[in-house]
């Protein structure tokens, strides 16, 4: 337990050294805050861990984080259960988010998408249909970034590359942002 505590430890310092990523984390507040102050959506995705991810962030938008305030315009994208399996059942699971994308997105908007490889098939297509849209997209990823790289307006992408290792660095990245956007917004 020690020394995997002492690996992580050494992931957080590489994180609070790498000045880009900090920068980004500031673009990602920005980003959401203005496109919910203009009444448009946050819309959250991943597959997996980062599906709880996803909704842990629209949970804590939607309802509360620190602060008694209004409710935020979040829809995460991996929540309806219906949507979900009558999409991937009758055409495919691929285009699950992009469709929901065209659905509930507007120019404007923000895609936030989750993927710890940053190639999840049907966060990728979210990221084409968002960029046809005119919606700003922020990717949180593991170290390479993957394809969502190329895709993003913003790059949230951790130094690690094994999917646990990402997903323990994503939690204080998407609370932070929770904090300042309900800061802001508040």
């Amino acid at each position: 337990m020690k020394q995997y505590l002492e690996e992580g430890l050494e992931n957080y310092r590489a994180m609070i050294a790498n000045e880009r990523l900090m920068s980004s984390v500031e673009s990602a507040i920005a980003v959401i805050t203005e496109s919910l102050s203009r009444g448009k959506p946050l819309l959250v995705c991943g597959n997996g861990g980062s599906a709880s991810d996803a909704l842990h962030i629209s949970g804590e938008l939607v309802g509360r984080f620190n602060l008694t305030r209004s409710g935020l315009n979040v829809i995460c994208l991996n929540s309806n259960v219906t949507v979900l399996t009558a999409w991937a059942n009758d055409i495919d699971y691929a285009s699950v988010f992009s469709r929901q994308v065209e659905a509930h997105g507007s120019s404007g908007a923000v895609l936030w998408g989750l993927s710890t490889s940053g190639s999840s098939e049907n966060v990728v297509k979210a990221f084409i249909a968002a960029r046809e849209l005119g919606i700003t997209t922020i990717a949180q990823t593991g170290q390479t970034g993957g394809q969502l790289a190329g895709l993003s307006d913003v790059l949230l992408n951790v130094p690690a590359t094994s999917a646990p290792r990402v997903q323990e660095l994503h939690i204080p990245i998407y609370h932070h942002i929770c904090e300042q956007v309900e800061k802001l917004m508040a």
